[in-house]
């Protein structure tokens, strides 16, 4: 083959991030949490390049870009597919409902410097898999010539290659009815300068998909199907080898429930394999349901593993509004034990926990967070409010009874109210929001949980770091922690189609001041937490005797706790609960002593 008539093709893959209210790019010098899908996509497109996917005389080079973390230079990157001939695209992947207008406005700038656009992900693959015809914005964008993608490229990005290559992308790919399975399938992996822009160097890969739970708030369903499917052992081993040989040890592994993955065991086995003999200090942060402590040997061996931090769905406490939102998996007598069971192998949690069910007031909220301060042992709660996510059963239904929702995308990030509440105003659903972030991270229950976590022997510089981290983004950059990150960047001309370019003297003005204020008050902030570490390091730290939220399950608490008193649907439970265990007695062998039967109260 002559080098004349060698040909380039460009592979853009941008994961775009969403506008803050004012319009800009919310974007860091480090961000948060990486993206598995940019992985995956990366890893499959990286095997397509190597069998020549386009043809011998066809080189296909992938870039990956994280808006999080990147300015996306739409000049500079139209004019690098136009040296090499014009042959390119640009795949915005793994987008969100609320990053679907930002994915949109680059899509056009794109488009508009003759390079062909596509976007995937959860918000298009959610919306045609749930709703009985097109929503307006997914209609506007292919309308504008804008390619769209639902469901998983697994198996299909040869097709959109060669698509992309003659000119000829089609405007929807839609393979929602035909999931891939994922064994042996090119593994997720991205360059380590990608990586290196993430706080912490931590990557993500994805060992399964798919779950078995009814969540009505959930598009996880509906976009990745109720049956488990998994990547094998062997994949998970390629995964962690091609990393660690770039230098990357940290991985977060994003199957929305870890536990469910049918072959977690084996996974957990080889991962231990190669912490336990072959060396490697392996640290993950995996997701998953309140249940997981059932599972015989999963939380020792997640510990064994490398599990530093667990994601956890606790939701609410509230009985009722878990069964309203079909999230019956969740039993509020388990809480305490599962979270123990992670402690005890020296995990930091973060419990999810949503704010704005139909019971929900402001008091209420506020009672609840007291309570899981005193009973629970939690080390991070992260709070979400209520949106009817499309693609998520409550969605469907509010679309289908003509419900007003807000028609803004961008505001559907669990931080903005996008729908009315029936006890509770927008104003006042959005301030106890806010509150309740100062609520559970008081300076108090700061210097309570790090005190717990100095008694458990786990560490303590750690749960410091996870707790300032939440508190500093959620009231600082008023941004819930998942879009948080190290230094916030704002470009003038990254703005919002549709609002004026303000003026560059007033803008770099008040950017300037925002940084300076802001780092004081993050400043002050570690400095707070610091003198609780300090406390707690030195001992000085004396808390309430015994601590509740420390003290194993037993059958007498259900009387005593206010997490099992609170409502009628918690003393339904707790009178659940107790005539178990008095079957349980009565089916007792002679001779067991009491205690063999109260300690099962969470079995």
């Amino acid at each position: 083959m002559s080098t004349n008539s060698a040909k380039q093709f460009h592979l853009i893959l941008v994961k775009p991030s969403h506008y803050d209210d004012d319009g800009y790019v919310i974007q860091w010098a480090r961000s948060a949490v990486p993206s598995n899908t940019m992985a995956a996509i990366y890893g499959l497109a990286v095997d397509s390049m190597e069998r020549r996917a386009l043809g011998d005389n066809v080189t296909i080079e992938v870039t990956a870009l994280d808006e999080t973390n990147t300015r996306i230079r739409v000049d500079k990157l139209a004019r690098m597919v136009k040296r090499s001939g014009g042959h390119g695209m640009v795949a915005l992947v793994g987008v969100q409902t609320n990053q679907f207008p930002r994915a949109v406005d680059l899509a056009k700038k794109f488009m508009a410097k003759g390079v062909q656009a596509c976007i995937g992900g959860f918000h298009v693959s959610g919306c045609l898999a749930m709703l009985p015809e097109t929503p307006p914005d997914i209609k506007a964008a292919i309308d504008d010539g804008i390619s769209l993608f639902a469901g998983e490229v697994e198996g299909r990005l040869d097709q959109i290659l060669k698509d992309a290559y003659a000119g000829r992308l089609m405007p929807l790919y839609n393979f929602m009815n035909d999931l891939p399975e994922l064994e042996n399938q090119p593994v997720p992996y991205l360059p380590a300068d990608v990586i290196h822009r993430m706080s912490s160097s931590r990557t993500s890969f994805d060992a399964g998909r798919g779950c078995p739970f009814l969540c009505s708030f959930c598009t996880i369903i509906n976009v990745q199907g109720r049956k488990s499917r998994y990547r094998t052992a062997d994949d998970v081993e390629r995964i962690v080898h091609s990393n660690v040989e770039q230098g990357i040890h940290k991985f977060f592994i994003t199957d929305d429930n870890f536990a469910r993955n049918k072959v977690w065991e084996v996974m957990f086995d080889r991962l231990i394999k190669l912490r336990e003999e072959d060396g490697i200090d392996l640290k993950l942060t995996i997701q998953v349901d309140t249940l997981c402590h059932k599972i015989p040997n999963f939380i020792e061996k997640a510990g064994r593993a490398g599990v530093e931090k667990v994601f956890i769905g606790l939701e609410s406490i509230n009985p009722e509004s878990l069964n309203g939102s079909r999230k019956t998996q969740n039993n509020i007598t388990e809480y305490r034990k599962m979270l123990q069971a992670w402690h005890d192998v020296g995990a930091v949690t973060c419990a999810g926990y949503i704010l704005g069910f139909p019971a929900d007031t402001r008091e209420s909220i506020l009672r609840d967070i007291k309570i899981i301060q005193r009973e629970l042992p939690v080390d991070c709660l992260e709070f979400f409010i209520l949106i009817p996510l499309p693609g998520s059963q409550d969605h469907k239904e509010l679309w289908q009874q003509g419900v007003t929702m807000d028609a803004d995308m961008n505001n559907y990030d669990s931080v903005h109210v996008t729908t009315a509440h029936a006890r509770m105003s927008d104003e006042e659903w959005t301030g106890i929001y806010h509150e309740a972030w100062e609520a559970y991270y008081s300076p108090e229950h700061v210097e309570t949980v790090m005190r717990r976590a100095r008694q458990w022997g786990n560490l303590v510089d750690k749960v410091k770091w996870v707790m300032l981290s939440f508190h500093s983004t959620a009231r600082i950059e008023r941004l819930h922690p998942l879009d948080g990150g190290l230094l916030r960047r704002k470009v003038r001309t990254d703005r919002r189609s549709g609002l004026p370019l303000e003026n560059p003297i007033v803008f770099h003005a008040r950017y300037t001041w925002e940084v300076l204020s802001k780092s004081v008050r993050l400043a002050a902030m570690y400095l707070s937490y610091q003198r609780r570490y300090r406390r707690v390091m030195a001992g000085r730290s004396v808390g309430q005797e015994p601590d509740v939220a420390m003290q194993p399950a037993a059958e007498r608490e259900l009387d005593s706790l206010e997490l099992f008193n609170v409502t009628q649907a918690a003393r339904s439970v707790a009178v659940k609960m107790k005539k178990k265990a008095e079957r349980k007695k009565e089916r007792r062998p002679p001779g067991a002593k009491p205690e063999q039967v109260t300690a099962t109260l969470a079995d």
